[in-house]
């Protein structure tokens, strides 16, 4: 068995073991699951009127800043509310201040210029963690805003929402069997066939499992083309070797990226 055959054979390992909420997962199987997304927000929002007309996943928001959020998921509704679906594995990722950053990137994408801050629809951000990030023990935790009113809290109403999922919910009821179904790794094994059905094509349908393997192999070349223009960069910085030898220690980039990189450093600095 060559190489290439031994890296797709390990694709087709890492591929079974793959669940919604491995994120890059969960954005293959909704990107077009309109039936699927529906099914995650209704039951997490408890609400049986939500119907999506769009879905754009991975989407990339930036702020004045150039910071930006990545949104697994980023819905519109029919009535134009916003959802921003993000699953989070690690803690660590899914810390308040996080919440906070995403919801204001999702308004300020929301509103457009000259719009009325007034006419702003309602913003969701959806945080579904592995692990209870709350440590409460409940299976969604709702984060509001509250105006203290001598000793009584008022709900601010701003339209804004930020809900966090505990992934490790399993309780006998619709979010316990949905978060079953973000940690299954067969599809067979699954309470909704909606979340069932694209899991399934991907793992056991011949053309699915093709083109799953492609993204795969596509996300192994960009993440080796990222880190070959992160050492580029350093070495540019360094000042210690010319772009042809820096092209020679990285053979993955060009002389022309190399001196897009190097124009980049120099108006950095």
């Amino acid at each position: 068995m060559n190489t290439t055959e031994q890296i797709h054979q390990q694709d087709l390992e890492r591929l079974k073991l793959l669940r919604y909420i491995d994120d890059d997962f969960m954005s293959v199987c909704l990107a077009d699951n309109f039936e699927g997304v529906e099914l995650i927000l209704r039951i997490v929002l408890r609400r049986e009127d939500i119907k999506i007309k769009s879905v754009r996943t991975q989407e990339l928001l930036k702020n004045l800043q150039g910071r930006s959020a990545i949104l697994d998921v980023h819905a519109i509704d029919s009535t134009n509310k916003e959802f921003d679906v993000e699953i989070q594995r690690s803690d660590a990722g899914a810390g308040a201040k996080r919440a906070r950053h995403n919801s204001s990137l999702l308004d300020a994408h929301i509103l457009k210029a000259g719009d009325d801050t007034e006419n702003i629809p309602d913003s969701y951000v959806i945080f579904i963690t592995e692990n209870d990030v709350m440590k409460g023990n409940q299976p969604i935790y709702p984060v509001e805003r509250y105006v203290t009113i001598g000793e009584n809290k008022v709900l601010f109403d701003d339209g804004s929402h930020i809900l966090y999922v505990n992934g490790k919910y399993r309780g006998n009821d619709e979010i316990g069997k949905l978060m079953h179904d973000f940690s299954c790794t067969n599809p067979d094994d699954m309470n909704y066939e909606a979340l069932a059905k694209k899991a399934r094509y991907f793992k056991k349908d011949e053309e699915g499992v093709a083109a799953m393997c492609k993204i795969m192999e596509d996300m192994r070349i960009e993440a080796a083309l990222n880190s070959a223009r992160e050492t580029a960069e350093r070495l540019i910085k360094k000042d210690k070797m010319t772009l042809e030898e820096i092209a020679e220690c990285v053979p993955l980039l060009s002389l022309d990226e190399l001196r897009e990189i190097e124009a980049r450093v120099l108006q950095l600095a």
